[in-house]
Order: structure tokens, then C-alpha cells, then sequence
């Protein structure tokens, strides 16, 4: 089973999809971590890959792809994988579609968990940092003992600049157009199911869950 997961900066698809991996016992690929991982190996893609990240630029779609297949051929893809992080365009989930057909393989279940952008700016806009032990915060969430400090080494909190109003609704905006396509194109082939990304972590998850065995697109609220 080929599951991806969908989400804006802030939705949780990345815990999310953790959590439901294990729960399927499917691997999960977040695709910054299989970067990372490939250029720890010395692979002859993950090092391809490092060229154009230290220069600043995108990795070619061509290159994250062949990475992902190569990815899914190992043994714990066996069962399924689910997909955190890729495709973010259309132009990805098409040549991601067009690379698995070439393997009689197919992306069966696209989950898109949403959250309005006032939430997500809830969300967001409350985390702060450790600049020493780089410990996450959240002022509502998960908040420290004393504001601005941290619980585990005493080190200074601070909001990174991704994490301030004016960035966070700058990200949503090339979120929102750059997955618009995307939905758009996962809908019409009738596998994107939309699941209300609001309320509590374990409420979320049951939501996909259902959805994901039921294996029916549509909205799951």
C-alpha cells in the first residue's frame, strides 16, 4: 500500500504520518530525512543531491524521485510505505506516478489533512526554540516552566524567523499554491481523501485511520 500524506506547514502530517506508519506497519519516508540519510550512506543520488542543497537550490524532481524508488525497494517497504514531504507539485506527483507505473506500482490513498490558516497561524506563530539544546516549545501547547526559558538546560528561548506572523502567512500562501493543483489532480483520479486536521492528535489519527481502511475517497471529519 502507497499512501501519501498532504498538510500545510503546521497541519501535523509529519507526526501524523509517524504515528500511522506504525500503526499499519508501513514505512514512512519523510523525504528530508531519506536526503539526509543518503548522503550520510555516500549513495551515488544522496551525493548528487548534496550538490545542489549546498549551493542553496532545489533538488531536480528527476533526482528526488529516482531516490524514492530506490527507497522502496528496500526490505522494510515490503508492505507499503507512506509518503511525507513528496510530491508537493504537480509536476512531482507526475513524474512520481509516471516512475511507479514503470514498476506496476501506483499511489493507492492520498490523505490531505486540513486546518484553516487561522489555526495553522495559531499553531505556528506560538513555538519557540532552545537556542542551546534546540528543544521545541509551544506557548499554548507546550509551554515552559518560565516563559522564555527552557525546562531541560536553562538556555534562552527564541521564534525562529520561519515562525513570526508576516513569514507564516508567506509560507501558506506558496502552500496553498502550490497544493492546489496537487488536490485538484488527486480528486479527479479518486484517491484523495480529505480529513479535518482540527482537535486532538488522537482524534486526528483515528479520523485517517478510518479513512485509509475504508479506502474510499471523500471527507472524513
Amino acid at each position: 500500500m502507497y499512501v501519501v500524506f498532504l498538510g500545510a506547514p503546521g497541519a501535523g502530517k509529519g507526526t501524523q504520518a509517524a504515528e500511522v506508519a506504525k500503526e499499519l506497519q508501513l514505512a514512512h519516508i519523510a523525504t528530508g530525512d531519506m536526503f539526509r540519510d543518503a548522503q550520510k550512506k555516500g549513495t551515488a543520488l544522496g551525493m548528487k543531491a548534496k550538490e545542489y542543497m549546498e549551493k542553496g537550490q532545489l533538488v531536480p524532481d528527476e533526482i528526488t524521485v529516482a531516490m524514492l524508488l530506490e527507497r522502496i525497494g528496500q526490505a522494510d517497504c515490503a508492505q507499503g510505505v507512506i509518503l511525507d514531504g513528496f510530491p508537493r507539485t504537480l509536476a512531482q506527483a507526475e513524474a512520481l506516478d509516471k516512475a511507479l507505473a514503470q514498476q506496476k506500482k501506483a499511489i493507492d490513498y492520498v490523505i490531505y489533512i486540513k486546518v484553516a490558516d487561522t489555526e495553522l497561524m495559531k499553531r505556528l506563530g506560538g513555538r519557540w526554540i532552545c537556542r542551546k539544546c534546540q528543544t521545541p516549545y509551544h506557548e499554548v501547547a507546550s509551554p515552559p516552566k518560565v516563559k522564555g526559558v527552557c525546562d531541560k538546560c536553562s538556555g534562552e528561548l527564541y521564534q525562529r524567523a520561519d515562525d513570526v506572523p508576516e513569514t507564516i502567512k508567506a509560507r501558506l500562501g506558496v502552500f496553498h499554491a502550490q497544493t492546489a493543483p496537487l488536490i485538484d489532480y488527486y480528486t479527479k483520479t479518486g484517491k484523495l481523501t480529505e480529513v479535518n486536521g482540527e482537535g486532538g492528535m488522537t482524534d486526528i489519527r483515528k479520523r485517517i485511520l478510518d479513512a485509509i481502511k475504508k479506502g474510499k475517497p471523500g471527507r472524513n471529519r
